[in-house]
């Protein structure tokens, strides 16, 4: 049976950045109304099993009490039985969780750093991350009834490989020992307080890491994409170091404001080849926008960009080979087999 998960992150868009720059904000009713329309498309094309990540503001729920009592709710819907604490640990172990029970693919709404909690819990199972948080480069802003009809899709086809990218990561390790992945960028800062975690001063960045950029996105890695686009599928990524300089560029470093940066060096780093650097002040390394490492003087960092990512749905390739099958022909139920 055709079976998918659904992690909508209830605090994801609410951070900080709403202060210091001009983000969007997304609140948990319009994740509800997304939600309502994912799984309302996925039962129309034949998915009969739908699991939520429980949450703090009870999204799923809410939605399978709504589409009951509008006589609309027609596939099995489940919570996934699993102990809350209300932090990025409970997206971890709910993917973990959904990859264990065999689910064919996981649709996550939330921003950057949803997803990356998301990659740290699986190695197979195929997502689908939906925008809904800050600096979206990972995510993309999709509508609920499209993405629904793409998930279940990847369900019903026998190899979902035939619609989805592997994705680059960023691996890195202190001392020789790993200790944590970003799916976009890994940034250094010498601002060693975590406070707010959400990072957006460009004044305190040295270095940035990114698997992929594009002056079209918004966040660090625009730093990279406004020297050189990089796409998911170049099997390299990027190292910039930042401090006093010459040459100078402007980049889309949060919403509704292009910071100037000053550019020390840039180099193209292939995937598998480490990059190692000793630390000659306390920093912090915030991944995919967040502080979360937080590293000494004298400590030495490798950041190795490979392609152990997830498994990334795209979109439109899905439901064009969905066209292929004959999945939206309702006289034959039978095409995908």
């Amino acid at each position: 049976m055709p079976s998918i998960g659904i992690i909508a992150n209830p605090a994801s868009g609410k951070d900080i950045r709403r202060l210091v720059s001009y983000a969007t904000t997304i609140d948990n009713n319009e994740k509800v109304n997304i939600v309502k329309r994912i799984v309302l498309a996925a039962q129309s094309m034949g998915v009969d099993s739908i699991w939520f990540m429980p949450d703090t503001f009870q999204i799923g729920w809410t939605v399978m009490d709504d589409l009951e009592c509008d006589g609309k709710l027609t596939a099995k819907c489940h919570m996934v039985d699993m102990p809350l604490n209300g932090t990025s640990e409970d997206t971890t172990r709910a993917a973990m969780e959904m990859e264990r029970m065999g689910l064919n693919c996981c649709l996550v709404l939330g921003g950057d750093g949803t997803s990356r909690a998301v990659a740290k819990g699986i190695n197979k199972m195929p997502i689908l991350p939906l925008s809904t948080g800050t600096n979206n480069v990972y995510p993309i802003l999709t509508e609920g009834t499209v993405a629904g009809m793409a998930a279940a899709t990847a369900a019903i086809l026998n190899d979902f490989k035939l619609c989805c990218i592997r994705d680059k990561r960023i691996e890195i390790f202190r001392n020789g020992v790993f200790v944590d992945i970003a799916l976009i960028d890994a940034v250094l800062t010498d601002d060693i307080w975590v406070g707010a975690r959400a990072i957006w001063d460009i004044q305190k960045i040295r270095r940035i890491f990114v698997t992929r950029c594009h002056p079209a996105s918004i966040g660090f890695s625009s730093v990279a994409g406004c020297i050189e686009p990089i796409l998911d599928t170049d099997d390299y990524g990027m190292e910039i170091e930042v401090g006093n300089s010459d040459e100078k560029i402007i980049a889309p470093v949060a919403a509704g404001i292009l910071d100037q940066v000053e550019i020390v060096s840039k180099k193209c780093l292939p995937l598998g080849v480490a990059q190692k650097i000793t630390l000659t002040e306390n920093c912090m390394v915030a991944l995919d926008g967040e502080r979360e490492l937080r590293v000494n003087k004298g400590d030495t960092l490798t950041f190795t960009i490979t392609r152990n990512g997830p498994w990334r749905i795209k979109i439109k390739e899905t439901l064009e080979e969905a066209v292929r099958r004959g999945l939206f022909n309702v006289h034959d139920k039978n095409a995908i087999k």
